[in-house]
């Protein structure tokens, strides 16, 4: 049968990077193999959880553009997607459970569970549940029924091993010793993460669970409340973390966590949508733009590999470079025109020569990394007159001859026909032979009258798109403020 997968965030914050990770490794493999992606809410922790969180959640997934076919605001057969309106479901289970013998009520008190745990430490070992309530017999446990005692259920664990063969990891076994009989109802009636997720996976029939490798300790008691339910378990893969380039988790030290901090600032969901499935993942060759569906044709879990990876933001920069340069001028304008206006280089509900804007904007394109560098590139020539950078003034304007060469190409400019690139590059090449002087002095002299800065795009470019009119009154700009400067 085609594979049900899912993702499952928690809304106790946005969706980071990690997050977005898992929930596109679940989303390719469901594309990929004509399966079906769902959303699902586990927000059962009610004092961490918020509908702001929710939100932000599902902003992040549709800017990605990663579709869910079940889940909120979409619904589906196994509705509700989030796990505070299926509480009855789990306690429902839970009961079961120890109805057949797989659970029991546990009504140490935590005061008492925290006193061992602390005496054991103390100790220098580990500690784990005694079995004290398991050992209860049915006149003392109907004591503490009828006195209303807190309880919790815990689930019964067997003897023997437990284990699995996960699909990035191979084969896992856990011997059933370590692992202590754990809750999985709490005495205020809400469910463990093991139980929800587990029950939740049932429900809606997952076949394959993509999660984080943080889990893989998760994975031996949620196989035994498999078994315990008589239910055969997903296929299991575990992916490897997420790490900052200092080789640690990665974390809000290391910057931007929020999928939504990269939209804001510039970067595009499919560059960062090819940055991430990179993570941890190969198509198994050297190519590393991949457009989204290129994505979902070589998605395969064997190219998961089980090493960490880390997230170089200078990678991302790099792609979101790659994308912009790839993107059609008008979807380009689209996207930067906002961004113009809202720096006040455009007219705010003014007109605009589209067409004029999107020939600068394809000059920036080679150049820029993230959307806000077209509104910084942009600046020069969208102004009435440019600051010279103290930088460039100290490099390229100290010649006391200099004025005397930019008032020659200036008269040289006026008389270009037609106004292009290679005539312009002739006059100005022209202008600096018949001076003595290197085509550089004046090519760096131009680009500060006209820019006001050390670098731009080609000096030529820059001239024609500016205009003859405009070019000239910048070069007799500068030739006022070489002729004026103390």
């Amino acid at each position: 049968m085609p594979p049900r997968v899912r993702f499952a965030p928690s809304p106790t914050g946005y969706l980071h990077i990690g997050g977005a990770r898992t929930a596109l490794f679940n989303w390719l493999y469901a594309r990929r193999h004509g399966g079906t992606f769902i959303l699902r809410i586990e927000d059962t922790d009610t004092e961490r959880s918020s509908g702001d969180m929710v939100s932000g959640i599902l902003e992040g997934l549709r800017w990605l553009g990663l579709d869910w076919d079940e889940g909120p605001e979409v619904g589906g057969p196994h509705a509700p997607y989030f796990q505070s309106g299926r509480l009855d479901r789990y306690r429902a289970v839970a009961n079961r459970l120890v109805e057949e013998g797989h659970a029991y009520f546990c009504y140490c008190s935590p005061e008492r569970l925290r006193r061992e745990r602390e005496r054991a430490e103390a100790a220098g070992g580990a500690w784990q549940y005694d079995r004290t309530c398991a050992r209860l017999d049915p006149a003392r446990i109907a004591e503490l029924e009828a006195a209303g005692a807190p309880r919790a259920i815990r689930c019964r664990v067997p003897d023997g091993r437990v284990g699995f063969t996960d699909r990035v990891r191979g084969r896992i076994d856990v011997d059933g010793s370590g692992i202590e009989d754990f809750v999985i109802l709490r005495s205020d009636l809400h469910p463990t993460y093991h139980l929800s997720n587990v029950v939740d996976d049932v429900d809606m029939a997952i076949t394959d669970v993509i999660r984080g490798d943080d889990h893989i300790s998760n994975t031996s008691k949620h196989l035994l409340l498999y078994a315990a339910l008589e239910v055969e378990p997903p296929a299991f893969a575990h992916v490897p973390l997420i790490f900052g380039p200092d080789r640690k988790r990665l974390s809000k030290r290391h910057g931007a966590t929020s999928v939504m901090e990269y939209a804001r600032a510039g970067y595009l969901p499919d560059a960062v949508v090819n940055f991430l499935a990179l993570l941890g993942w190969s198509p198994g060759d050297d190519r590393e733009i991949l457009p989204r569906h290129d994505l979902v044709a070589a998605f395969d879990l064997s190219g998961i590999s089980g090493g960490n990876a880390v997230f170089s933001p200078e990678k991302l920069e790099w792609m979101n470079g790659q994308y912009l340069a790839q993107m059609p001028a008008g979807d380009l304008a689209a996207r930067v025109e906002p961004l113009l206006r809202d720096a006040g280089l455009l007219p705010e509900g003014g007109p605009v020569d589209r067409a004029l804007l999107q020939r600068l904007l394809v000059l920036l394109q080679p150049r820029a990394k993230r959307l806000p560098d077209f509104v910084d590139q942009a600046q020069p020539f969208l102004v009435d007159a440019v600051e010279y950078a103290p930088e460039a003034v100290k490099k390229h304007l100290s010649s006391p001859e200099l004025a005397g060469h930019v008032s020659a190409l200036r008269a040289a400019l006026a008389a270009v026909e037609p106004f292009e690139e290679a005539p312009v590059e002739s006059a100005l090449r022209g202008v600096a032979e018949a001076r003595g002087i290197k085509a550089g002095a004046l090519i760096h002299a131009a680009r500060v009258a006209l820019t006001g800065r050390m670098a731009s795009p080609g000096i030529f470019e820059v001239i024609v798109l500016i205009g003859r009119a405009r070019t000239a009154t910048r070069l007799e700009q500068l030739e006022t403020y070489l002729t004026t400067r103390p």
